[in-house]
């Protein structure tokens, strides 16, 4: 089939990717030129394992091409993906759609032939509807199908999720935009992918649902770590005890300084706005956000009573900088908060991140950029792990003891053993685990 994707950002080149490797022919629109161009050269804009050798290889077999013409990119278009950024409006928390609605105009204005028009954006309850609206004024007389079509990517591992995904959600009104959304997805039926057909408004509101429930999950055991700190237990272990429960599940339920990134912390907010425009608040995503958002500004706390209750005139050595691993993603990033805040205690901050520096550089001034983590802990009197990156998980503790004016880690990400720590000679600090 023949598929355009509006935008070229994360979601849109992930997927159109892995549909070209589908054997789709796959047109990305974008209106950066610059990123259009690197797209053309074989430079990927952003971080994703795997995701640079599946555009070479789509692109150089013609199935996968990049423009910022949108009339070129839809001359030969079936169907038509919007996946647009819907950034958090200012003000209000609410989901900003212009970027889709302008999207749709823009199709609706240079479509000449039928088209299903699928949101792959994360949009409100009821996008659909105005994209409708939007497409019937424009171009009335040409049959144009609005249906939705969540992404559940994680970053870090976005390609195997969407080549082999839990589920596929397609929202649709008509049998005819079903029909060629099964076409599209086609290619999955021998990995037995399941597809849920729904209405258009369940399928948007189920990506809100996931990713607050998730971040619930998140806060729950960031909750219950507090709590085993308290009383002398270990949120590992309990969250093992739970999680081989299968009404409960293993997965996020590992404590640690809150979540970011780019869904979660837009996504609940926006819910929550739509939960109180229809009058039907959701106090447990309300008390979520509520609590993630202090947990972040708590963390410096914890390293400044390993520090000794004070880091005025200390430099802190900070590893991970990204939201998560294997991303070079910042946004809502927890380290956004702490490094800060370690900043307006006193600290001088030297940080290292495999994949985050050049994004962080924009976003957090007066800190030191290392090479690697023992450069980042050289004459640091305490050190904090923040993302777990793999580079961090068998780090050579004698060389990082020695590089560090103090024996001192803040583990919030709980990547070592305390035992051992403490065996070579570290004061360690870790997230819902008992002292050694």
């Amino acid at each position: 089939m023949h598929i355009t994707m509006i935008g070229a950002g994360y979601v849109g080149l992930v997927s159109g990717a892995c549909f070209a490797d589908f054997g789709h022919s796959v047109c990305c629109v974008d209106t950066d030129a610059a990123k259009v161009a690197a797209l053309r050269d074989g430079r990927i804009p952003i971080f994703e394992p795997g995701l640079d050798e599946i555009v070479a290889r789509n692109a150089k077999a013609g199935r996968l091409t990049f423009t910022t013409d949108i009339a070129e990119g839809l001359a030969q278009a079936e169907v038509v993906f919007i996946a647009v950024g819907t950034p958090s409006r200012r003000g209000d928390g609410h989901a900003d759609i212009s970027y889709v609605l302008a999207a749709a105009k823009e199709i609706a204005r240079n479509a000449t032939r039928p088209l299903v028009v699928v949101t792959k954006s994360t949009v409100p309850v009821g996008t659909g509807d105005e994209i409708e609206n939007v497409i019937a004024e424009v171009k009335p007389k040409v049959k144009i199908s609005v249906v939705s079509n969540p992404e559940f990517l994680r970053e870090g591992a976005a390609i195997e999720d969407f080549k082999r995904p839990d589920r596929i959600v397609i929202g649709a009104e008509d049998s005819d935009a079903r029909e060629v959304m099964a076409a599209v997805y086609r290619p999955l039926n021998l990995n037995q992918a399941p597809i849920l057909f729904t209405g258009r408004r369940t399928a948007e509101l189920t990506k809100y649902a996931a990713n607050a429930f998730l971040a619930t999950k998140i806060t729950f055991i960031n909750e219950m770590a507090d709590l085993a700190e308290k009383v002398g237990a270990n949120v590992q272990e309990i969250a093992r005890g739970i999680g081989l429960d299968n009404r409960i599940g293993g997965k996020f339920l590992h404590a640690g300084p809150g979540y970011g990134g780019s869904c979660f912390p837009k996504d609940t907010l926006a819910l929550i706005k739509t939960a109180r425009d229809y009058d039907a608040p959701s106090k447990i995503v309300e008390t979520v956000v509520s609590v993630n958002d202090a947990r972040k500004r708590a963390m410096a706390e914890r390293v400044i009573a390993a520090a000794g209750g004070s880091l005025a005139g200390k430099t802190v050595a900070v590893l991970g900088l990204t939201f998560k691993p294997n991303t070079d993603d910042m946004r809502d990033a927890p380290s956004l908060e702490i490094v800060p805040a370690l900043q307006a205690a006193g600290a001088k901050v030297q940080v290292h991140d495999p994949e985050g520096m050049d994004a962080a550089a924009k976003l957090l001034p007066n800190v030191t950029f290392c090479g690697g983590p023992y450069e980042a802990a050289k004459d640091a009197s305490a050190l904090v792990l923040i993302t777990e990156w793999d580079v961090y998980r068998a780090l050579d503790l004698d060389m990082l003891k020695a590089a560090l004016l103090s024996p001192v880690i803040v583990d919030l990400r709980n990547v070592y053993v305390p035992a051992e720590m403490a065996a070579k000679g570290f004061r360690y600090v870790s997230i819902g685990r008992p002292p050694v």
